[in-house]
């Protein structure tokens, strides 16, 4: 099961693992492995990839979050396939990601003795490039009725599923807006009319997803391997320049 219908899917190049993901959704989908255990595993393959970039061995760090990226997408695949969607497992995979952000580039950055402010930019531009990357697929699966755990604007707590508590979605959710809800705010503020729109054509969508967080992660392991460490903070902080434009083109051209 996708996010979306079948007939609705574009190529996703920031979602290279999904046919790995489903594979490993579908080997556990009659075992007690619950999707929460997943993303714990993703978050086990980043700190792994750290401590890699840290040592400076960086085909195994890229492996590694090439290795989180895909199991990054087997939790909501192992989440749709034993039909148990949950809020709680939603805001944590997300949070997850944020925290893991941070270290990467950090850790990037004092490696490499740049300025704190390189750093803070960087982050700034890969965060509001994976939220605008969300928040038009977020939009478009509302349009085309596919999954529903996460929502166009996350204003306000959701009520939980029967199979998790009121309270973790509660505290999961405070978590994730504080550490997203600028990032989502700026987003929607920029472009607050896609909410609206009933076009997001898939060529459109294709070159999105190349702010999707996965491409992201390989792009940054691609960086490192070529020997090209002390470039990765100013590459994502110039590549941020083309949110802009996306933004330009859907509300003018779609």
């Amino acid at each position: 099961m996708s996010k979306l219908p079948e007939e609705n899917q574009f190529f996703d190049v920031s979602d290279y693992g999904r046919p790995v993901a489903r594979a490993i959704a579908n080997s556990l989908k009659n075992t007690s492995t619950t999707p929460i255990h997943v993303t714990l595993w993703f978050v086990v393959a980043g700190i792994i990839a750290l401590f890699f970039i840290y040592k400076e061995w960086f085909v195994l760090a890229t492996i590694f979050l090439v290795l989180k990226s895909i199991l990054d997408a087997a939790d909501g695949e192992l989440a749709r396939v034993k039909n148990t969607p949950s809020y709680t497992g939603r805001y944590l995979d997300s949070v997850s990601d944020i925290i893991l952000n941070l270290f990467l580039l950090t850790l990037i950055g004092i490696t490499n003795n740049d300025h704190w402010w390189w750093i803070a930019l960087a982050f700034i531009g890969l965060q509001l490039q994976g939220t605008l990357y969300n928040y038009y697929y977020v939009i478009l699966r509302n349009i085309h009725g596919g999954d529903t755990t996460s929502r166009i604007i996350e204003g306000k707590t959701p009520v939980a599923f029967d199979i998790e508590k009121q309270s973790h979605v509660n505290i999961l959710f405070g978590m994730y807006k504080f550490c997203y809800g600028i990032f989502d705010f700026v987003i929607y503020k920029l472009d607050a009319s896609a909410q609206k729109t009933k076009n997001l054509p898939n060529w459109f969508m294709t070159l999105v997803s190349f702010y999707g967080l996965g491409f992201q992660l390989l792009f940054i392991g691609v960086l490192l391997i070529a020997g090209l460490k002390a470039f990765v903070l100013p590459i994502l902080v110039i590549y941020s320049f083309g949110i802009p434009v996306f933004i330009v083109i859907r509300k003018f051209f779609l």
